[in-house]
Formats: structure tokens, C-alpha cells, sequence
């Protein structure tokens, strides 16, 4: 099956996380890194992996970036391992790729993620499973929100071993990278009708929910508590993110509010 598989990386100024994510796919013929401009290292970790293809495209939205790579970048094979670059696949999972046989139905694979801060693993995290492992025909990315999904017209499974989230970048670009994804959530949340939005999203249009609650489920109800300064720096980051939300919807509410008396 490995055979079978491309991975797919985005990146951006990733030099701090990207030889983490490289190292355990070694055993692909091939790995595709769309890249984004970057203006660190990136190339260069690259470049020390002879199974490595570097293509620069310029970013527009995650989803039609994840669509380039998907029909642009030359990937000939017939399964794609679509990976952030800061995520760490496992020896498990490897092992487990190896031995996948699926027929002709099943079109995806899905898996969960264990959260590391500073390659300390944290017993559960707000991170949802993902559709990493798809076929590549018939494959298309939409954007959701800050992020983007895959569509997938089949079967998807589930994948038993885990991935790694682990992000080392500084905390100013994750603070950059907070506001960034915040400002196309509002976006989001701004254009949809309550009766479309799902829980989670329900509770960030409450405005002063998310960001209290957040820090109190993971750690609570997800353990974070018992993983230490680990699991408080995640809480917190958590906390962070919610928060910046809620003060652009805030924001919106306010700038809506002053339109008409600055038109009289």
C-alpha cells in the first residue's frame, strides 16, 4: 500500500517543524510540498530529502491550495496523504498504512490526533479526526470556515493509530496565525444562519461562552489538568483563540451599530 500513497504537505515558513514530519515518511517514493513563499529554512530541510518535490504557488485560500497540489503538482499515485506540516505520523501508523488492503468502495481513511506541546503529549485535545488518506480521483477540497475539509464520494474508515499535532513555531506566529484564522471565521459565522451551524459554532456566536469554556473542557473534562504546565499552555492557547474571536464578532456587532449613526 505505501506504494500506492503520495503525501501532500503545505507550508509556510515551516523550518521548525517540517524535518519532525519529513523523517517518518521515508518511505515514500515521492512527497509533494506545495509551499507558499516562505522566507525561512523551509526550502532547505527540504532540499536534505531526496524524496522530497518543492513547487512554490502562490496562497489564495487553504482549500484551492489543497486543489493544486491535488491536480497540478504531478502526483501520479493513486492514494494521497494529505498532512499539515506539523503533523508527526507514528511508527504505529506507518506499520499500519503498510498493511492496509481496502476495496474498491472504501475511498478514505480517517484519523485522530494527540496533541504534543513541545513534544510532550497531552491526554486529549479540541483537535477533531481528519480525512487524511483519500483516493485522489474524484477528490476536491472546500473551504470551512478558517480551514478546509476534503470531499470524498464513498467509503471513509477509520484509521486505528493516531497522528501527531506538533506545532513548535514561536508564539508570536501562532498569536499572527490566531488572528489570521479568526478574522475568516468571523467571516463565516457572520454569513450563516443559526439554524446551519453546528454546536461548536453556536457557542461562539454566544460571544462570551467559547472563551471560558474552552480552558475549562480541556481541562476538565479532557484531562488537561493532569498533564501540567503542558496541558495549561494548551488550555490557554485555547482560551487565546476563542477569545480573539469573540472580540472581532464584537467588533462586527459595534461597527454595525455606528453605520447608521454615522450616516445622518
Amino acid at each position: 500500500m505505501l506504494d500506492a500513497i503520495t503525501p501532500l504537505i503545505l507550508t509556510l515558513d515551516e523550518e521548525a517543524n517540517l524535518e519532525r514530519v519529513l523523517a517518518p515518511l521515508s518511505w515514500a517514493h515521492e512527497i509533494v510540498v506545495v509551499d507558499s513563499g516562505s522566507t525561512d529554512g523551509t526550502r532547505a530541510v527540504c532540499e536534505r530529502h531526496a524524496n522530497v518535490r518543492f513547487i512554490v504557488h502562490p496562497f489564495t485560500t487553504h482549500a484551492e491550495q489543497w486543489n493544486f497540489g491535488l491536480g497540478e503538482a504531478g502526483i501520479r499515485t493513486d492514494w494521497v496523504l494529505a498532512l499539515d506540516a506539523d503533523y508527526v505520523l507514528s511508527d504505529e501508523l506507518v506499520a499500519e498504512l503498510r498493511a492496509l488492503s481496502p476495496s474498491s468502495d472504501v475511498v478514505g481513511y480517517r484519523a485522530e490526533f494527540r496533541y504534543r506541546v513541545l513534544g510532550r503529549t497531552l491526554r486529549g485535545a479540541l483537535y477533531p479526526p481528519v480525512v487524511v488518506l483519500y483516493r485522489r480521483a474524484g477528490a476536491r477540497y472546500v473551504q470551512d470556515g478558517h480551514t478546509q475539509r476534503v470531499e470524498v464520494n464513498g467509503s471513509v474508515e477509520a484509521l486505528r493509530s493516531p497522528i501527531f499535532h506538533d506545532d513548535r513555531k514561536p508564539l508570536a506566529r501562532w498569536l499572527a496565525a490566531q488572528i489570521r484564522y479568526a478574522r475568516i471565521e468571523a467571516d463565516h459565522l457572520d454569513g450563516r444562519p443559526w439554524a446551519e451551524l453546528g454546536w461548536p459554532d453556536r457557542l461562539r456566536k454566544c460571544l462570551f461562552v467559547a472563551p471560558p469554556l474552552a480552558p475549562v473542557y480541556c481541562l476538565i473534562v479532557r484531562g488537561g489538568i493532569f498533564d501540567g504546565w503542558p496541558g495549561l499552555h494548551y488550555a490557554l492557547q485555547r482560551a487565546v483563540a476563542e477569545a480573539i474571536l469573540s472580540l472581532m464578532l464584537i467588533e462586527r456587532k459595534l461597527m454595525r451599530s455606528d453605520h447608521p449613526r454615522a450616516s445622518r
